[in-house]
């Protein structure tokens, strides 16, 4: 071809890699949500789709969290055992001192505490995050077993209840306080330097040190981020079954690393985004509602949502080439 050719040749409009990613992930959310309106008369329902947003924020809100850490190239196992313990211990002070406030800054405190003890075993003691965060899920779960021998506590006051089951205008609260962390996760992630330092520990930890990143500092406020988010995903659950045991919050992790999988930030950190995880949590949410509405077997729920992962990680590795 003759340079007048190449010049001639019209510009292929092609959209970031980023955003052609969600592209992909919205379209795959609207395939589900199509699919689901002809195998079942139930899922355009009112109920059911409000049901389905707020199943995603709870998942969303525990799932930003680990965004982050995953984008730093690490993993925090925890987070369904920090929401157990956490859950437990908020709903002990609301049962014995009557003050919601009080309960829902032990919720928090416990939560960012306990992520806080992560960020020091993953750079204080170099221990990797799987292993240390998988030491803490049994650590935090025999506390919590301990701790409640076996009971149940139940019965908060109404308006600490609004937070997991309230409306407003019509809208589940759960909904709102997705969109607040959604802003301010987007915000933080892409237009602060702290942010972008994240990205940058996950592309090249030793680049980024020799740039003057204080890579450990910002490790420890990304564990501690994460372990606080799991701290509030523990009160709307808390708010929303009105209701604590050991076991509560147990089975949440895998989905919230799924949810970050699909939405499509890299395990090897250093790409995707909060956004991305919305739309991840968004999908993994219909699919579960879907397998719910068609009444599949539960023993085949956890099969159908590893084969997603498998297929989602394996999509955006294809399609990542193709749009770079």
């Amino acid at each position: 071809m003759s340079t007048a050719e190449t010049a001639a040749a019209p510009r292929r409009f092609a959209l970031p890699p980023e955003l052609a990613q969600m592209a992909y992930r919205l379209l795959a959310a609207a395939i589900v949500c199509v699919a689901l309106s002809f195998l079942s008369d139930a899922f355009f329902t009112a109920n059911n789709l409000l049901n389905i947003l707020r199943q995603t924020a709870l998942l969303f809100l525990l799932a930003s969290g680990l965004t982050l850490v995953i984008l730093t190239a690490g993993l925090d196992l925890s987070v369904g055992a920090n929401v157990a313990l956490s859950a437990c211990l908020a709903a002990t002070v609301i049962k014995s001192t009557g003050y919601a406030s009080l309960g829902f800054v032990v919720g928090l405190g416990c939560g960012a505490l306990i992520g806080f003890i992560n960020g020091i075993l993953v750079t204080a003691l170099r221990i990797p995050s799987f292993i240390a965060t998988y030491g803490m899920l049994w650590i935090l779960s025999g506390i919590t077993y301990y701790y409640m021998a076996g009971e149940t506590i139940h019965g908060f006051p109404p308006a600490f209840r609004q937070l997991g089951s309230g409306y407003l205008f019509g809208i589940p609260m759960p909904v709102y306080i997705m969109v607040l962390f959604l802003l301010l996760g987007s915000w933080f992630a892409q237009r602060t330097v702290w942010g972008q330092q994240v990205y940058a520990i996950g592309a090249n930890p030793v680049a980024a040190r020799l740039s003057g990143v204080p890579v450990e500092r910002r490790l420890v406020l990304v564990y501690t981020f994460s372990g606080a988010m799991a701290g509030l995903a523990s009160l709307i659950i808390l708010a929303r079954i009105n209701s604590a045991q050991g076991d509560i919050g147990e089975e949440l992790t895998l989905p919230a690393i799924a949810a970050v999988l699909i939405g499509g930030t890299s395990l090897f950190g250093g790409f995707g985004s909060v956004a991305g995880t919305l739309i991840g949590a968004l999908i993994l949410t219909l699919v579960l509602n879907g397998m719910n509405l068609l009444q599949v077997n539960a023993s085949w729920q956890p099969l159908v949502t590893g084969v997603i992962v498998i297929l989602a990680v394996w999509i955006d590795s294809r399609t990542r080439k193709l749009t770079e």
